[in-house]
């Protein structure tokens, strides 16, 4: 402790203000990386790793100072480059998450607040009217990560979001009716898309179905929301961020979908609207 005061009473406060800004610099990192794992199996990895960083970086210093090992530090340096490479392995799920996060845009989404309610409305619809068919079903509402590599395993529509349509793809005869449906926005983007199983474990009941394993799958990779509906009891699970809720209830999944479509507005559309309001109070003045 003592050491640490006479370091920063021996510098300048123009250094001090450099390592203070250094120091709000590596905070904000930290907690931008823990909030991005927050929920995922890599958050207590990350934190592992910042642990064996911080302090075997302090206890290695001293050491160093104290005792002179220099051979000591030189093996700690080759040491961390390891658990660099193999922190690098380790998160590749979450790696790959943030790229793709950052070189996708949403800015030029031109769906508007009340087309995206209407969605929702037609979404809830037929997973209504299929749960009292007890016809399977399992739809995938991406937000901002891309499900651009699953999408290409199926079937291209590119269609307006209805519940005729939606039921008529998911029909037992439809030779589109197995796999996923992916929607975005208010567009139904392909169908029968193929989702990677879910690993089984504490999270994924043996008596669930390859749906409801597609769907802990994808909602673990990724940040979409997923609808599946049973074939064999009708009943309607949403799964996100790896975990599964099921039996959920109409309000409950219009919540969820109003959530991930409605407020979620783009930044053109809000810009667009702020614009059109400035304009209006411009005319009502003159």
């Amino acid at each position: 402790m003592n050491a640490i005061l006479d370091y920063l009473q021996g510098i300048s406060f123009y250094e001090r203000l450099i390592v203070v800004a250094e120091l709000l610099l590596i905070g904000v990192f930290v907690y931008a990386v823990i909030n991005f794992l927050q929920g995922t199996r890599g958050e207590r990895l990350f934190r592992g790793m910042i642990f064996i960083l911080v302090v075997g970086s302090l206890v290695l210093n001293l050491v160093v100072k104290t005792f002179g090992m220099e051979r000591v530090a030189f093996l700690y340096g080759g040491f961390m480059i390891a658990v660099l490479a193999i922190g690098v392995i380790a998160f590749q799920p979450e790696i790959r998450r943030a790229l793709i996060r950052i070189g996708q845009t949403r800015l030029f989404t031109t769906s508007s607040s009340l087309q995206l309610s209407r969605s929702v409305e037609q979404i809830i619809t037929a997973v209504g009217s299929m749960a009292s068919s007890r016809t399977g079903a399992i739809i995938v509402i991406p937000q901002q990560v891309g499900l651009g590599e699953f999408i290409e395993t199926g079937v291209r529509i590119d269609a307006r979001v209805t519940a005729e349509l939606i039921e008529t793809i998911f029909h037992d005869g439809s030779p589109l009716h197995d796999m996923a449906m992916v929607i975005q926005g208010d567009r139904i983007v392909a169908a029968r898309v193929q989702l990677p199983l879910a690993e089984g474990g504490a999270t994924v009941g043996r008596q669930l179905g390859s749906r409801h394993r597609a769907a802990i799958g994808v909602s673990n990779s990724s940040d979409a929301i997923v609808i599946v509906v049973s074939e064999e009891t009708g009943i309607v699970s949403l799964a996100m961020n790896g975990s599964l809720i099921r039996n959920i209830s109409e309000s409950q999944l219009r919540r969820h979908l109003t959530t991930a479509l409605v407020e979620t507005t783009p930044l053109l559309e809000k810009l667009g609207r702020l614009q059109k309001d400035d304009q209006d109070t411009l005319s009502v003045e003159g």
